[in-house]
């Protein structure tokens, strides 16, 4: 394949920059992955679609890609609810006791449902490392030890704290003014902080508190922030220095500033080349929070009756630097256009294959190492499916070899593409389903038909509970027992 320019708009210089690998041929793919202590909505999903994107795009243009997603499993705390990711509760500790399982079960449960929610959007989880931070602590430990060696970490009576006023230009990413946090326009500055934007690289665990999730330290027993995790992981997975990171728009104030100045400083290099985030998804022209009550899973759409896929078309129909409305009425368009993408490519362009068509090629290409621009690349297919002077066996070929991006699932057989939207699992013939099982599934068929989804989704909750999973298909719903 001709070697053509993949352009980026890197958060980091506020410009579109063309890529250039750190070694040629190969790339290496960071993201900031789920804190597991809740279910992931939707807008948390367009991060994962972003970087599957990316993934793809570089594997179109024959690039192999090295790609890690974490998994928070201990160290958010509460606080970063409010600018300070050093305060609060434990959000593993929290989600224990208001559930009444272990942080570990919690955490194994969540993991499973993300895994889950990806792979319903066709993400291949196969091709990605997925590290737990709980797995490397004493990669964690080993990085603040060096912080504090040479002196750019002081410890205070809750933990060991990162000085930002050692690091030079702290606040690049993004153009944060560190003068105006300092004024205490952002963060509160408890007594011992030498600076307001010093952050946690390790909270000492209270005497007066029992937690679940601790360990020995050279400062004592404790946890590690929620910071230092990723630059330890991405070091100890992907090297001292890395192609892309990216992240929601959320992260790049606070977190992704504090990723850079751990890892400059211990690596010893530019941390990351090329930073991109991708813009928030609002609900019905509100952001989605749970204290407003308009969180959206890929249950709920399931329970709608849409496929997820459905939803990773809608946000392929706009650039991921562009914030998004989600309405259920958009939805329904995304998914009559899908829809009838999948009708047309099974009815009309059931016959053998062709030949990729050079001029559709270009113009997709050139659109796909254009800063992803999938809206461009969404109405190009549009364009080839109305374009009568290509042959059928020639628009099959060309749709298909669009979709090694788009992910659109036209590559799938019938079987596969069900199993693909929900999940998979071994359908339970009636005789193996409990009484009382059968009653909650019939009760939520019938609030399902009232458009009643709120009882829906308590009820598919019930299910859980008692260790099965439904999925909501063509034919009608799917009861698996839950993989655990």
């Amino acid at each position: 394949m001709q070697i053509k320019p993949i352009l980026f708009y890197n958060t980091l210089s506020k410009e579109t920059e063309t890529f250039k690998s750190l070694k040629e041929g190969e790339v290496r793919l960071y993201s900031c992955g789920p804190t597991v202590y809740d279910r992931g909505h939707i807008g948390n999903m367009r991060s994962y679609i972003l970087s599957d994107i990316i993934r793809r795009t570089f594997e179109y243009n024959g690039y192999e890609v090295h790609q890690v997603i974490n998994i928070t499993d201990v160290g958010h705390l509460t606080g970063d609810n409010e600018g300070d990711a050093d305060t609060g509760e434990d959000r593993m500790e929290k989600a224990s006791v208001s559930l009444g399982e272990s942080a570990q079960d919690i955490a194994k449960k969540y993991t499973t449902l993300f895994f889950t929610d990806i792979r319903r959007l066709n993400i291949d989880t196969e091709k990605i490392e997925f590290p737990r931070a709980t797995e490397y602590i004493n990669e964690q430990i080993a990085m603040v030890q060096t912080l504090q060696d040479i002196g750019y970490a002081y410890k205070v009576s809750d933990g060991v704290y990162y000085d930002t006023s050692m690091f030079k230009n702290y606040g690049k990413l993004g153009g944060i003014n560190v003068d105006e946090l300092e004024a205490g326009a952002r963060v509160k500055v408890r007594k011992e902080k030498r600076n307001a934007t010093d952050f946690a690289l390790w909270k000492f665990s209270s005497p007066d508190q029992h937690r679940q999730q601790e360990w020995e330290s050279p400062w004592g027993v404790g946890f590690p922030g929620w910071h230092i995790e990723c630059s330890a992981m991405s070091r100890a997975l992907l090297g001292r220095q890395i192609d892309i990171h990216t992240g929601g728009i959320d992260h790049i104030p606070v977190h992704h500033n504090n990723e850079i100045a751990q890892s400059e400083v211990v690596n010893k290099k530019k941390f990351v080349n090329y930073w991109l985030h991708n813009a928030f998804i609002n609900v019905e022209g509100r952001r989605m929070g749970k204290s407003i009550g308009n969180l959206i899973n890929l249950d709920q759409v399931i329970d709608r009756g849409f496929s997820p896929l459905s939803y990773r078309y809608w946000l392929l129909t706009a650039h991921y630097r562009t914030p998004a409305n989600f309405t259920w009425d958009a939805l329904e368009g995304s998914h009559a256009a899908l829809k009838k993408l999948h009708r047309y490519f099974v009815d009309e362009l059931n016959v053998t294959l062709g030949t990729v068509d050079s001029k559709y090629k270009e113009q997709f290409h050139a659109f796909i190492n254009s800063d992803l621009d999938t809206p461009k690349a969404i109405a190009l297919v549009w364009e080839l499916m109305k374009d009568d002077s290509v042959s059928k066996k020639d628009k099959r070929a060309t749709l298909l070899d669009f979709d090694t991006v788009l992910g659109l699932g036209l590559n799938e057989s019938d079987e596969s593409m069900v199993k693909l939207l929900h999940g998979g699992g071994q359908k339970l013939s009636v005789s193996d389903i409990p009484t009382n099982v059968k009653a909650i599934m019939d009760e939520r068929e019938q609030a399902r038909e009232q458009k009643d989804f709120r009882k829906a989704d308590a009820l598919r909750e019930q299910l859980h509970v008692h260790g099965y999973e439904i999925e909501d298909t063509a034919v009608g719903p799917r009861l698996s027992k839950r993989k655990e």
